[in-house]
């Protein structure tokens, strides 16, 4: 089993749901986080001027799949979050020892 991590940009959320859940990825932990990266931020223009933001706000989408599932999850991510500019994120992919599920106790497979 992976845990696959993926910051992307807010407004990309919906497609990226709507593309996981046509694929029959349904669980899922979503966070409001900010970050940057190689962009460092953006600079906004405002009543007082121009002002520098560099935490962006971004969605952190989280699932847990079994290892044939990592590849078409990652290329549903990619497909729908990816607008060719900096900024549209990143995936993590790391190993996952163990699932419990708390309600009836079932461990691995069974409970992804």
């Amino acid at each position: 089993m992976k845990k696959i991590e993926a910051i992307i940009r807010e407004e990309r959320f919906s497609a990226v749901k709507a593309a996981l859940e046509e694929a029959s990825y349904w669980g899922m932990t979503v966070s409001e986080v900010s970050g940057r990266g190689k962009q460092k931020g953006i600079t906004l223009q405002g009543r007082a001027g121009e002002y520098r933001v560099d935490l962006l706000p971004k969605i952190k989408i989280e699932l847990v799949v079994l290892d044939p599932d990592v590849s078409p999850v990652i290329d549903a991510i990619i497909r729908n979050a990816r607008t060719g500019e900096t900024g549209d994120g990143k995936i993590f992919v790391s190993p996952v020892e163990m699932v419990v599920r708390v309600r009836t106790g079932d461990r691995n497979e069974a409970a992804v």
